[in-house]
């Protein structure tokens, strides 16, 4: 079987998402917030059975492009690359279906490390993310991600950051 049988909850999210990051410290002192549009991608080929390209957009003009090709296998999508390594995962636990778990750690900084949760609602119209940034076994910081779904598309966007 392949990533879309085997994941079939991830591949719900496969689109173009724009959204809004709100970053938190310790403190719950909001310390950041920017756009966003996703592309969540299942390639027909290549080397990468998922690629998420991921661009920001602050209010004072800066931007930032990040890309995320991936591998797959054991039923998980994995990253290693030169800011992350990690995974995803379906949480079968979720008896009904909406929430994808993810890990990984910053390359260069082990004693930071990151947990992310993403709920897509029923429709799969709008999803919410959390991650929970981790350092030396203290939470440091914590994101709040709140996205709705543009288009299942991607191809007819693709390099267009919203």
């Amino acid at each position: 079987m392949g990533i879309r049988e085997d994941m079939p909850l991830l591949a719900r999210h496969e689109g173009v998402w724009d959204g809004i990051y709100t970053y938190f410290n310790a403190a719950n002192e909001k310390i950041d917030e920017h756009k966003s549009r996703l592309f969540c991608r299942f390639p027909d080929s290549g080397p990468h059975l998922y690629h998420q390209t991921n661009y920001y957009t602050w209010a004072d003009g800066r931007t930032e492009v990040r890309e995320f090709p991936a591998e797959y296998r054991d039923k998980r999508v994995w990253w290693d690359n030169d800011l992350i390594k990690g995974w995803a995962a379906e949480v079968p636990l979720d008896e009904y279906n909406r929430t994808v778990m993810l890990y990984w750690q910053r390359q260069g900084d082990p004693s930071l490390y990151l947990y992310e949760q993403i709920q897509i609602a029923d429709d799969g119209h709008n999803r919410c993310r959390t991650w929970h940034w981790i350092r030396n076994g203290m939470l440091e910081t914590r994101t709040a991600i709140q996205e709705k779904f543009v288009t299942r598309d991607w191809r007819s966007l693709e390099g267009q950051t919203g």
